[in-house]
């Protein structure tokens, strides 16, 4: 019901999600919905990941940028628990109020805060340091968009970015007009020559990229 894109041996992708237990009600729509209208989100793999970085770092303060429907919001919203702090950002406003339907629906809208407009610049209106900034914006912008984030995520805080492998086009040559592709590898490069990050790129789904910040 999500977009698996064959990163991974199939069989095994299959064995992975076959292991996941079966989401609550509403995470199990929202799959149906994104699922029914071609609207990407993570799924419950990389879903129960980002539930246990914000557990196990203790985040309180969280900055997703390109948030959709909400989907990763709801996990990092569930891991960061009580008293957090989680921005939703999308261009969106369609997007917006079917994500703060299922926010009210889960109990979770209480923690979270949503932003329509560009990611980049409700991140810049939004003061103070995170303990994560998830980027999840259109590719070609993931450069400019990492200029930006970083600075924001805390010295010991979490950089992470989705779609790193892009359908495994990031290992290949880009073509000239093929901006994404080009965005993702300029970005992939820059994690990996950052010396304020240790980054870890994971090939789950559409690859992921775990970035702690020295």
């Amino acid at each position: 019901m999500w977009r698996a894109t064959n990163i991974t041996y199939p069989a095994v992708e299959k064995y992975l999600y076959g292991l996941v237990p079966r989401s609550d009600p509403v995470m199990r729509e929202m799959e149906r919905y994104a699922a029914r209208h071609d609207v990407p989100i993570v799924g419950p793999t990389v879903g129960r990941l980002f539930h246990l970085l914000a557990q196990i770092t203790g985040a309180k303060r969280i900055f997703e940028m390109g948030s959709a429907i909400g989907y990763s919001t709801m996990w990092f919203a569930m891991g960061a628990g009580s008293g957090a702090e989680v921005h939703y950002a999308d261009g969106s406003a369609d997007n917006a109020r079917r994500a703060q339907e299922y926010f009210l629906r889960a109990r979770l809208a209480d923690r979270i805060h949503i932003h329509i407009g560009m990611a980049q610049e409700k991140l810049a209106e939004t003061l103070g340091e995170f303990d994560i900034i998830f980027i999840d914006v259109d590719k070609q912008q993931y450069p400019e968009t990492l200029r930006l984030a970083l600075p924001r995520v805390r010295s010991g805080g979490l950089l992470l970015a989705d779609n790193t492998l892009w359908s495994g086009r990031a290992a290949r040559k880009a073509k000239p007009r093929d901006v994404h592709t080009r965005g993702i590898q300029q970005f992939n490069r820059a994690v990996y020559a950052s010396k304020e990050l240790f980054p870890v790129m994971v090939p789950f789904r559409d690859g992921v990229t775990i970035c702690r910040k020295l």
